[in-house]
């Protein structure tokens, strides 16, 4: 028998997995067991939660006593650091199970009368605004306990993230975690990727066509959160290739009040059939804001470029064609002057590269910002695959990125030069006829003499 027909042993096999209970419950035993041996990635995990940096222990279906029944919590997390301590609960779902809300009621009843710190979900559901539950619970339980939600595809974010590029001190350690990583990218783990834009998206994508949809529909903010969930997720997916967070670039009133988000998002998509994210990448020129026109069936991508401050018009352009030289022809340039109203000058990269000069409509102003955008087509199907609309989103955030964005460096001014003794220019004597000699009506004919010590006492 062949070798390469031989399977490699896993520390976390995904065969034999029967069933949504068995999912689940290898899913919660193998991220918590992998928290509390790789150090660095509970600590990743449990930090942002208010939890020390302690040693991590896990539990699953630790029995709780409610009244006159039991509970059994998928699992608990207590971190200890000194008489320090911190436990939270853990609630799980894998799959397309959704978080029940009266189980997680329970929960936060449980997690208050022992004294616990916070309740912790995990499932594929992906709040538009991080740090937003996904599941509507009474607020009245949250006095005591904090509610928090990890989405799977953040799990496996923040651990590839912890092995490849924060790194794992000991190396049987970071074995482990990439077994873990394995495990949840396997489609039998159950942790699945953004699959579904929703019951609701054909009609709403049709009553947008139609230009019938109104901000009042009751099916307009269902889209408008799956598409914000849709960014965030792609930050997610982004970010696990870089090494880095990349999160939507929110106002703070939209990080305080997510609802406000999507009311005007809503808005947009009723008025214009549009619906704007943006994602902000660490170093990065600027945010990356993605557009979706359901009218134009359309993905544009964009970046606003603060332009050179310095140099002729033409010249702040050829600084930036420069940087794009790896772009399609098709990126379209945009370019604003300064103090200038309404729409600056836009034309094809491949017009701009032949001629500089059409992106300058006034060679006496100076340009202030230059937009870089990428349209391409955008899918129409609810899922995944050929011709969804998740699908095109995603490859044109990531090929924006990586043919644009990642090629742009923000203009620098030149640093002063200490000038040479070649440059240095000699100063030459001044004529005794312009030296002024004259006595000046400011000046003492006969310099006053020093009053002594003697008088001065």
């Amino acid at each position: 028998m062949a070798e390469e027909s031989w399977h490699t042993a896993r520390l976390i096999p995904t065969s034999g997995i029967n069933g949504a209970d068995e999912q689940e419950r290898r899913a919660t035993s193998a991220l918590l067991a992998v928290m509390s041996a790789v150090r660095e990635f509970g600590r990743a995990l449990t930090q942002p939660y208010g939890a020390p940096a302690g040693v991590v222990q896990t539990f699953i279906e630790v029995p709780f006593t409610l009244g006159d029944g039991k509970s059994f919590p998928d699992g608990l997390i207590r971190v200890a650091r000194g008489q320090r301590q911190w436990t939270a609960l853990v609630e799980v779902k894998t799959g397309t199970n959704e978080l029940q809300p009266e189980q997680l009621e329970r929960y936060l009843d449980i997690a208050k009368e022992q004294g616990f710190d916070a309740l912790i979900t995990i499932s594929n559901e992906i709040p538009p605004v991080a740090g937003q539950h996904p599941t509507r619970i009474d607020k009245r339980k949250l006095k005591k306990v904090a509610l928090h939600h990890l989405p799977w595809s953040e799990v496996l974010t923040v651990a590839v993230m912890q092995k490849e590029y924060r790194g794992v001190a000991d190396p049987d350690q970071a074995w482990i975690l990439g077994e873990l990583i394995r495990y949840l990218e396997h489609p039998k783990s159950g942790a699945l990727e953004f699959s579904d834009m929703g019951p609701s998206w054909v009609a709403v994508r049709e009553s947008v066509g139609a230009g019938t949809l109104r901000a009042a529909d009751a099916a307009a903010p269902e889209i408008a959160g799956r598409f914000d969930a849709l960014v965030r997720y792609a930050g997610l997916r982004l970010g696990r290739k870089l090494g880095t967070d990349v999160v939507p670039a929110l106002t703070r009133k939209e990080q305080a009040e997510p609802m406000s988000r999507t009311q005007a998002l809503v808005g947009q998509l009723a008025t214009t059939g549009t619906m704007t994210a943006a994602l902000r990448i660490p170093g990065a020129v600027g945010t990356l804001s993605v557009t979706a026109d359901l009218r134009a069936a359309k993905i544009t991508c964009h970046v606003d470029v603060e332009a050179p401050r310095e140099g002729r018009p033409t010249t702040r352009v050829n600084w930036l064609i420069r940087q794009l030289k790896d772009a399609p022809e098709t990126v379209r340039l945009e370019s604003y002057a300064l103090h200038a109203r309404g729409a600056g000058s836009a034309e094809l990269l491949r017009v701009v590269r032949e001629n500089p000069a059409v992106l300058v409509s006034d060679p006496a102003k100076d340009l202030r910002t230059f937009r870089v955008a990428l349209i391409s087509a955008a899918g129409t199907k609810r899922g995944r695959g050929r011709g969804a609309f998740i699908d095109s989103v995603l490859d044109a955030i990531d090929d924006f990125y990586s043919q644009v964005i990642q090629n742009l460096k923000p203009w620098m001014p030149a640093p002063p030069r200490l000038r040479s003794a070649e440059e240095s220019v000699a100063v030459e004597p001044v004529p005794p006829a312009l030296v002024s000699t004259a006595l000046s009506s400011q000046d003492d004919p006969v310099p006053a003499p020093r009053p002594s010590p003697a008088t001065m006492s």
